[in-house]
Protein backbone atom coordinates (compact mmCIF):
# COMPACT_ATOMS: atom_id res chain seq x y z
CA UNK A 1 0.00 0.00 0.00
CA UNK A 2 3.23 2.45 0.40
CA UNK A 3 4.24 1.22 -2.46
CA UNK A 4 1.72 2.03 -4.24
CA UNK A 5 0.88 5.79 -2.63
CA UNK A 6 4.79 6.05 -3.39
CA UNK A 7 3.65 5.70 -7.23
CA UNK A 8 0.91 7.87 -7.47
CA UNK A 9 2.67 11.02 -5.66
CA UNK A 10 6.39 10.19 -6.61
CA UNK A 11 5.51 9.44 -10.29
CA UNK A 12 3.65 12.49 -11.12
CA UNK A 13 6.48 14.76 -9.26
CA UNK A 14 9.33 13.22 -10.84
CA UNK A 15 7.35 14.49 -14.06
CA UNK A 16 6.75 17.80 -12.85
CA UNK A 17 10.17 18.52 -12.40
CA UNK A 18 11.87 17.09 -15.32
CA UNK A 19 9.16 18.93 -17.72
CA UNK A 20 9.85 22.17 -15.38
CA UNK A 21 13.20 21.47 -16.37
CA UNK A 22 12.78 21.70 -20.03
CA UNK A 23 10.31 24.39 -19.54
CA UNK A 24 13.07 26.72 -18.49
CA UNK A 25 15.02 25.84 -21.59
CA UNK A 26 12.59 27.21 -24.10
CA UNK A 27 13.04 30.59 -25.93
CA UNK A 28 10.73 31.91 -28.31
CA UNK A 29 13.70 33.10 -30.81
CA UNK A 30 14.69 29.71 -30.91
CA UNK A 31 11.40 28.07 -31.99
CA UNK A 32 10.97 31.02 -34.50
CA UNK A 33 14.56 30.14 -36.21
CA UNK A 34 13.78 26.37 -36.17
CA UNK A 35 10.77 26.35 -37.18
CA UNK A 36 11.46 28.78 -39.99
CA UNK A 37 13.33 25.83 -42.07
CA UNK A 38 11.19 23.04 -40.37
CA UNK A 39 12.44 20.43 -42.71
CA UNK A 40 15.06 19.11 -39.89
CA UNK A 41 12.04 19.11 -37.58
CA UNK A 42 9.58 16.63 -40.66
CA UNK A 43 12.94 14.49 -40.35
CA UNK A 44 12.84 13.84 -37.08
CA UNK A 45 9.05 13.22 -36.39
CA UNK A 46 9.03 11.32 -39.36
CA UNK A 47 11.92 8.67 -37.48
CA UNK A 48 10.48 9.35 -34.11
CA UNK A 49 6.61 8.40 -35.06
CA UNK A 50 6.60 5.93 -38.10
CA UNK A 51 10.30 4.38 -38.09
CA UNK A 52 11.20 3.63 -34.65
CA UNK A 53 7.90 2.15 -33.73
CA UNK A 54 7.97 -0.20 -36.94
CA UNK A 55 11.82 -1.47 -36.37
CA UNK A 56 11.32 -1.72 -32.21
CA UNK A 57 7.92 -3.68 -33.50
CA UNK A 58 10.22 -6.13 -35.91
CA UNK A 59 12.99 -6.13 -32.67
CA UNK A 60 10.63 -7.80 -30.38
CA UNK A 61 7.36 -9.59 -32.32
CA UNK A 62 10.00 -12.62 -32.79
CA UNK A 63 11.37 -12.62 -29.56
CA UNK A 64 10.63 -14.83 -26.47
CA UNK A 65 9.42 -12.32 -24.02
CA UNK A 66 6.02 -11.71 -22.40
CA UNK A 67 3.86 -9.64 -23.94
CA UNK A 68 3.69 -6.79 -21.62
CA UNK A 69 7.77 -6.39 -21.67
CA UNK A 70 7.21 -6.45 -25.70
CA UNK A 71 4.25 -3.38 -24.91
CA UNK A 72 6.65 -1.79 -22.86
CA UNK A 73 9.32 -1.89 -25.56
CA UNK A 74 6.71 -0.51 -27.59
CA UNK A 75 5.45 2.60 -25.39
CA UNK A 76 9.32 3.51 -25.15
CA UNK A 77 9.39 3.86 -28.80
CA UNK A 78 6.17 5.63 -29.36
CA UNK A 79 7.40 8.15 -26.71
CA UNK A 80 8.53 11.33 -27.36
CA UNK A 81 12.42 12.52 -26.73
CA UNK A 82 14.05 12.94 -22.56
CA UNK A 83 14.93 16.08 -21.14
CA UNK A 84 18.54 14.33 -21.29
CA UNK A 85 18.58 14.79 -25.13
CA UNK A 86 19.64 18.31 -24.42
CA UNK A 87 22.48 18.48 -22.69
CA UNK A 88 23.89 15.24 -24.20
CA UNK A 89 23.40 17.71 -27.30
CA UNK A 90 25.31 21.00 -25.71
CA UNK A 91 28.08 17.96 -24.89
CA UNK A 92 28.38 17.00 -28.80
CA UNK A 93 28.31 20.28 -29.76
CA UNK A 94 24.87 19.86 -31.22
CA UNK A 95 22.13 22.70 -32.13
CA UNK A 96 20.75 22.85 -28.49
CA UNK A 97 17.68 25.01 -29.85
CA UNK A 98 16.54 22.43 -32.33
CA UNK A 99 17.10 19.83 -29.52
CA UNK A 100 14.88 21.47 -27.13
CA UNK A 101 11.77 22.52 -29.85
CA UNK A 102 11.38 18.82 -30.87
CA UNK A 103 11.62 18.21 -27.15
CA UNK A 104 8.04 20.33 -27.55
CA UNK A 105 7.12 19.56 -30.31
CA UNK A 106 7.69 15.70 -30.00
CA UNK A 107 5.78 15.64 -26.83
CA UNK A 108 2.62 17.52 -28.05
CA UNK A 109 2.24 15.21 -30.98
CA UNK A 110 2.26 12.25 -28.81
CA UNK A 111 -0.71 13.06 -26.63
CA UNK A 112 -2.15 11.73 -30.10
CA UNK A 113 0.36 8.80 -31.15
CA UNK A 114 1.66 7.06 -28.14
CA UNK A 115 -2.08 6.21 -27.48
CA UNK A 116 -2.37 4.82 -31.08
CA UNK A 117 0.89 2.82 -31.23
CA UNK A 118 -0.13 1.31 -27.72
CA UNK A 119 -3.38 0.40 -28.69
CA UNK A 120 -2.22 -1.33 -31.57
CA UNK A 121 0.39 -2.95 -29.34
CA UNK A 122 -1.74 -4.28 -27.03
CA UNK A 123 -3.72 -5.61 -29.86
CA UNK A 124 -0.73 -7.65 -31.27
CA UNK A 125 0.66 -8.89 -28.25
CA UNK A 126 -2.80 -9.36 -26.24
CA UNK A 127 -5.34 -9.86 -28.76
CA UNK A 128 -8.35 -8.20 -28.95
CA UNK A 129 -9.98 -9.19 -25.36
CA UNK A 130 -6.74 -9.76 -23.74
CA UNK A 131 -6.30 -6.22 -22.12
CA UNK A 132 -7.33 -2.90 -21.31
CA UNK A 133 -6.59 -0.42 -23.97
CA UNK A 134 -5.37 3.20 -23.39
CA UNK A 135 -7.96 6.19 -24.04
CA UNK A 136 -6.57 9.77 -25.25
CA UNK A 137 -8.25 10.97 -21.96
CA UNK A 138 -5.95 8.96 -19.94
CA UNK A 139 -2.89 10.17 -21.56
CA UNK A 140 -3.92 13.89 -21.34
CA UNK A 141 -4.04 13.49 -17.88
CA UNK A 142 -0.48 12.46 -17.82
CA UNK A 143 0.75 15.12 -20.26
CA UNK A 144 -1.57 17.79 -18.34
CA UNK A 145 1.24 17.11 -15.57
CA UNK A 146 4.24 17.28 -18.16
CA UNK A 147 3.18 20.40 -20.29
CA UNK A 148 1.62 22.63 -17.35
CA UNK A 149 5.31 22.67 -15.67
CA UNK A 150 6.70 23.33 -18.99
CA UNK A 151 4.67 26.09 -19.59
CA UNK A 152 5.22 27.72 -16.58
CA UNK A 153 9.28 27.12 -16.57
CA UNK A 154 8.83 28.60 -20.40
CA UNK A 155 7.04 31.65 -18.35
CA UNK A 156 9.26 31.80 -15.76
CA UNK A 157 12.43 32.11 -18.43
CA UNK A 158 10.52 34.74 -20.65
CA UNK A 159 9.58 37.08 -17.82
CA UNK A 160 12.95 36.14 -15.51
CA UNK A 161 15.48 35.52 -17.55
CA UNK A 162 18.50 35.84 -15.39
CA UNK A 163 16.22 33.79 -12.51
CA UNK A 164 15.65 30.57 -14.75
CA UNK A 165 19.29 30.99 -15.82
CA UNK A 166 20.26 30.25 -12.48
CA UNK A 167 17.35 27.82 -11.21
CA UNK A 168 17.63 25.42 -14.58
CA UNK A 169 20.76 23.54 -13.03
CA UNK A 170 19.21 22.89 -9.93
CA UNK A 171 16.33 22.21 -11.55
CA UNK A 172 18.08 19.68 -14.00
CA UNK A 173 20.15 17.94 -11.35
CA UNK A 174 16.62 17.03 -9.05
CA UNK A 175 15.02 15.94 -12.72
CA UNK A 176 17.69 13.52 -13.29
CA UNK A 177 17.38 12.59 -9.20
CA UNK A 178 14.16 11.90 -9.55
CA UNK A 179 14.18 10.40 -12.80
CA UNK A 180 16.66 7.86 -11.10
CA UNK A 181 14.65 6.93 -8.51
CA UNK A 182 11.83 6.41 -10.71
CA UNK A 183 13.96 3.59 -12.54
CA UNK A 184 14.85 2.03 -9.39
CA UNK A 185 11.08 1.89 -8.10
CA UNK A 186 10.03 0.12 -11.10
CA UNK A 187 13.45 -2.17 -10.82
CA UNK A 188 12.66 -3.23 -7.88
CA UNK A 189 9.08 -4.00 -8.13
CA UNK A 190 9.69 -5.88 -10.67
CA UNK A 191 12.75 -7.92 -9.27
CA UNK A 192 11.43 -11.50 -10.15
CA UNK A 193 10.96 -10.59 -13.11
CA UNK A 194 14.28 -8.99 -14.08
CA UNK A 195 15.99 -12.21 -12.97
CA UNK A 196 14.64 -14.24 -14.98
CA UNK A 197 14.32 -12.10 -17.96
CA UNK A 198 17.01 -8.93 -17.38
CA UNK A 199 19.61 -10.01 -19.71
CA UNK A 200 17.62 -10.24 -22.36
CA UNK A 201 15.14 -7.33 -21.38
CA UNK A 202 19.10 -5.81 -21.03
CA UNK A 203 20.31 -6.74 -24.43
CA UNK A 204 17.20 -6.08 -25.99
CA UNK A 205 17.29 -2.57 -24.61
CA UNK A 206 20.76 -1.80 -25.74
CA UNK A 207 19.89 -2.74 -29.38
CA UNK A 208 17.35 -0.19 -29.27
CA UNK A 209 19.45 2.14 -27.75
CA UNK A 210 21.84 1.42 -30.66
CA UNK A 211 19.10 1.42 -33.50
CA UNK A 212 17.43 4.74 -31.96
CA UNK A 213 20.53 6.72 -32.07
CA UNK A 214 22.04 5.85 -34.81
CA UNK A 215 18.19 6.53 -36.89
CA UNK A 216 18.19 9.81 -35.05
CA UNK A 217 21.94 10.71 -36.39
CA UNK A 218 22.50 9.06 -39.99
CA UNK A 219 18.80 9.17 -41.80
CA UNK A 220 19.68 13.27 -41.39
CA UNK A 221 22.87 13.23 -42.81
CA UNK A 222 21.60 10.64 -45.69
CA UNK A 223 19.15 13.65 -46.23
CA UNK A 224 21.88 16.45 -46.38
CA UNK A 225 21.15 17.87 -43.13
CA UNK A 226 23.82 19.65 -41.82
CA UNK A 227 25.76 17.59 -38.94
CA UNK A 228 24.90 20.06 -35.83
CA UNK A 229 21.05 19.14 -35.98
CA UNK A 230 21.90 15.70 -36.92
CA UNK A 231 23.63 15.42 -33.76
CA UNK A 232 20.35 17.16 -32.01
CA UNK A 233 18.50 15.05 -33.78
CA UNK A 234 20.50 11.84 -32.57
CA UNK A 235 20.17 12.76 -28.98
CA UNK A 236 16.34 13.88 -29.30
CA UNK A 237 15.63 10.46 -31.16
CA UNK A 238 18.05 8.14 -29.01
CA UNK A 239 16.89 9.12 -25.81
CA UNK A 240 13.34 8.76 -25.16
CA UNK A 241 11.02 9.90 -22.09
CA UNK A 242 12.01 6.50 -19.65
CA UNK A 243 9.56 8.88 -17.16
CA UNK A 244 6.68 8.97 -19.09
CA UNK A 245 6.57 5.19 -20.04
CA UNK A 246 6.87 3.99 -16.42
CA UNK A 247 4.34 6.58 -15.38
CA UNK A 248 2.18 5.16 -18.23
CA UNK A 249 2.71 1.59 -17.17
CA UNK A 250 2.61 1.62 -13.68
CA UNK A 251 -0.21 4.61 -12.89
CA UNK A 252 -3.44 3.03 -11.46
CA UNK A 253 -5.52 4.83 -13.77
CA UNK A 254 -3.47 4.33 -16.26
CA UNK A 255 -2.58 1.01 -17.83
CA UNK A 256 -1.37 -0.82 -14.38
CA UNK A 257 0.78 -2.96 -15.55
CA UNK A 258 4.35 -2.64 -13.90
CA UNK A 259 5.97 -5.52 -16.18
CA UNK A 260 5.46 -2.86 -18.98
CA UNK A 261 7.70 -0.62 -17.00
CA UNK A 262 10.82 -3.21 -16.99
CA UNK A 263 11.85 -2.27 -20.58
CA UNK A 264 12.05 1.68 -19.44
CA UNK A 265 13.28 1.23 -16.77
CA UNK A 266 16.20 -0.97 -18.28
CA UNK A 267 16.66 1.61 -21.53
CA UNK A 268 16.62 4.98 -19.00
CA UNK A 269 20.08 2.99 -17.15
CA UNK A 270 21.40 1.73 -21.00
CA UNK A 271 20.42 5.26 -22.74
CA UNK A 272 22.73 7.03 -20.80
CA UNK A 273 25.86 4.86 -20.92
CA UNK A 274 25.12 4.62 -24.97
CA UNK A 275 24.39 8.06 -25.52
CA UNK A 276 27.47 8.96 -23.69
CA UNK A 277 29.59 7.04 -25.71
CA UNK A 278 28.23 8.12 -28.95
CA UNK A 279 29.17 11.82 -27.16
CA UNK A 280 32.50 10.98 -27.08
CA UNK A 281 32.57 9.54 -30.19
CA UNK A 282 30.85 12.36 -32.25
CA UNK A 283 33.74 14.88 -30.36
CA UNK A 284 36.73 12.85 -31.19
CA UNK A 285 35.56 12.55 -35.01
CA UNK A 286 35.00 16.65 -34.62
CA UNK A 287 38.60 17.17 -33.37
CA UNK A 288 40.91 14.65 -35.94
CA UNK A 289 38.56 16.84 -38.62
CA UNK A 290 39.67 20.09 -37.05
CA UNK A 291 43.19 18.87 -36.80
CA UNK A 292 42.79 17.55 -40.65
CA UNK A 293 41.44 20.61 -41.82
CA UNK A 294 44.27 22.86 -40.09
CA UNK A 295 47.00 20.49 -40.94
CA UNK A 296 45.91 20.84 -45.49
Amino acid sequence: MQSSAALSIGLPAALCIIMLGLGLSLRLQDFIRVLARPWPIAVALFCQIILLPALCFVLVYFSSLPPAICVGMMLLAASPGGTSATLYTHLARGDVALSITFAAVSSLLAMVTLPVIANLSLLAFYGADGTVRLQLHQVLQIFSIAIVPALIGAYIHMRFPAFAERLERPVKLLATLFLAAVVLVALVGQWRLLQEWGTTVGALALAFSLISISVGYWVPRLLNIERRQAVAMSMSIGLHNAALVIALAMSEHMLNNSEMAIPPAAYGVISYIVGGVFVWKLNRGQKASSRTVTVG
